[in-house]
Parts: structure tokens; C-alpha cells; sequence
């Protein structure tokens, strides 16, 4: 894919929800991403998908059929594949794991003490904070959207980056144990697009499918859905006291460098967890893993990724309540 020009309608000042319900009519229409106003209470972001008499997108593409283009970039329905993993996926997705942990995260927690982020329409970004602000990546290019304005750049250094923002690199608020050094900040990062799209897609799967689990009656205490900067994967959390555990979408990282679902067990000893049992196959905690290059041995009517990593999540949240 080639760099994403500033006239595309993704870089503008942008309502998600509002997009949805012009564009159906439904005034329940709901999507993943963040929308305005910025929240400015306890937890400091808008709930995507909470709305009185919410729109059912299956039924309604079923009589729209001419929208599912629009549908599935918005992985709501119709065609939600993920496509080729890009060949340079590993460095863009280092690269931009450095810009979301030092850069854009940062300039959320510095207004209201979070620094969670989203899926949004074609990569990733901040729910809305401050005067209605949001910062987002959309392919190589930077946005950042107050208000009913945005304005954005390529992507290019991490310096660079802080500069637009008028932020500061912040090496140590959002940082995790895996999360990459802050590096040379005027490394050219070198931003693939086509390969940052691919991680835009990866996120918005990963938030469809833990919001169907976040929804599913047999989920005790789900959290919402984040995308955590020093992780870099979309997660939640569901369980009670004694079968807790986290659900994630990881893009990638060094011991696994491909795409892959996980559930991380917290206490696998208060239940008595055998890990010797083939189903707990993660290598380095607790837990159960599904490789993206595994997807097919997860029996689906139609494939559709959200429904295999719903399928994974749940079946793997069951075995787990099973103990």
C-alpha cells in the first residue's frame, strides 16, 4: 500500500458513531471506535458499543447488502478477513509500538491520567480527552483532531512525532516490561503502510470479537477492551477471583513473531490448571494461544476471523470455569 495522502476522508476530523447512524439512519447505529464528547469522569472514555436499542448490523446489511464494504472496514460485518501478513510487518509494528508507547499514549495520560487506547477507523488511536481531542495513526500518517478540526503528517521520527503534538517522549508512563526501548528518537521509523493497515485490521478484529465475549452472558466482570501501549494488543479481562484471566490480540513480539489470540491464566494454581494438557500451549505463562497461521483449525460457518476469535476466547474462558 502506498503513504496515505492528507486528503484522505480517514485523516479529517472525524465522529464515528455520528458516521454510523448517518449513514443507517438508526439513531442506535454503533461502532468499535471512540467517539466525541471527551469523557471527563471515571474511566475517561465513551463506551463504543452502549446505546438504548442498539442496531442489529447483521439484520440491517442483510437488507443493505450495498454497504458491506462500509461494514467491514469497520469490522461490523460483511467481508472481515485480515488479508496477507505484510512481509516487513515486524518493523513497522515495532516502530509503531514506540510511537504509541512514547508518544501518543502519553499525551492522553497527560491530561486525565489514562493512557489506554482504541481501534480506530484504519489503525489505532485515543478515545477522546481534553477539549475533544483524539490522536490517531491511520496508515504512515499522524492525526491529531480537535474539535471539528484535524490536522496531519507522515510519520517519520519519534522527535518529530512529539513536535506535532506538542507533547514530550515519555520513556517511563506507559512502558511495560515487553515494550521496545524508546530507541534513537530521530530514527527514521519507517512506517510501512500497507503494513500499518494490517495492524489497524488486527486491532479492530481483536475489538469486535473481545466485545462479543465482553457481551456473552458466561463472562464474569469483563473489563472494556484496550489497546495497552507497552503490550501493544487489544485485552480485556474476564473472570471471577479464582478464574481470572487476560484475553488479548497480540500483532506480534520477539518470541512469537506472527499474529496470535491469547488467554493468560492469573492464578492457574488456585484452580488446579494442567498445564501438561495440549490446550494450555502457551509458551511462557499460563495459558492457552491460537497463531493467526492456525485460524483454519477453529471450525467456523463462514471463517470469519471475529467468529474464530470469539470461538477461541470463549471456548478457552469455559475450559478455564470448567476447574
Amino acid at each position: 500500500m502506498s503513504a496515505i495522502p492528507s486528503s484522505d476522508p480517514r485523516v479529517a476530523a472525524r465522529d464515528a458513531r455520528a458516521e454510523a447512524i448517518a449513514h443507517t439512519g438508526a439513531p442506535g447505529a454503533w461502532v468499535y471506535e471512540p467517539s466525541p464528547p471527551a469523557v471527563t469522569a471515571e474511566p475517561f472514555a465513551d463506551d463504543p458499543v452502549a446505546t438504548d436499542d442498539p442496531l442489529d448490523w447483521s439484520a440491517w446489511l442483510a437488507s443493505n447488502p450495498d454497504s458491506s464494504e462500509w461494514a467491514s472496514e469497520r469490522m461490523l460485518g460483511g467481508d472481515r478477513s485480515l488479508g496477507e501478513v505484510p512481509a516487513n510487518l515486524a518493523a513497522t509494528r515495532v516502530a509503531l509500538h514506540r510511537l504509541a508507547t512514547y508518544v501518543i499514549a502519553p499525551a492522553r495520560h497527560a491530561s486525565n491520567g489514562k493512557f489506554g487506547l482504541r481501534s480506530t477507523l484504519g489503525g489505532f488511536g485515543t478515545p477522546f480527552f481534553g477539549d475533544d481531542r483524539q490522536i490517531r495513526v491511520v496508515g504512515d500518517r499522524l492525526v491529531d483532531q480537535v474539535g471539528d478540526t484535524a490536522r496531519s503528517a507522515p510519520i517519520t521520527t519519534l522527535r518529530a512525532a512529539a513536535e506535532f503534538l506538542g507533547v514530550d517522549i515519555d520513556p517511563e508512563t506507559a512502558a511495560e516490561h515487553d515494550s521496545p526501548p524508546v530507541g534513537d528518537i530521530d530514527e527514521d521509523l519507517a512506517i510501512d503502510a500497507g503494513s500499518s493497515a494490517f495492524l489497524g485490521r488486527w486491532f479492530a478484529m481483536g475489538f469486535a470479537a473481545l466485545e462479543a465475549v465482553r457481551a456473552d452472558a458466561a463472562s464474569t466482570d469483563p473489563s472494556r477492551p484496550q489497546l495497552w501501549p507497552g503490550h501493544f494488543d487489544p485485552a480485556i479481562e474476564v473472570g471471577d477471583e479464582a478464574h481470572r484471566g487476560s484475553y488479548g490480540a497480540s500483532p506480534g513480539d520477539d518470541a512469537i513473531p506472527e499474529p496470535y489470540l491469547y488467554v493468560s491464566v492469573w492464578w492457574a494454581d488456585r484452580i488446579g490448571l494442567d498445564t501438561s494438557d495440549p490446550r494450555w500451549n502457551a509458551p511462557s505463562f499460563p495459558g492457552a494461544l491460537l497463531r493467526l497461521s492456525d485460524f483454519g483449525s477453529i471450525d467456523t460457518p463462514t471463517g470469519d476471523p471475529v467468529e474464530v476469535a470469539t470461538q477461541f476466547w470463549t471456548a478457552t474462558r469455559d475450559a478455564i470455569d470448567a476447574h
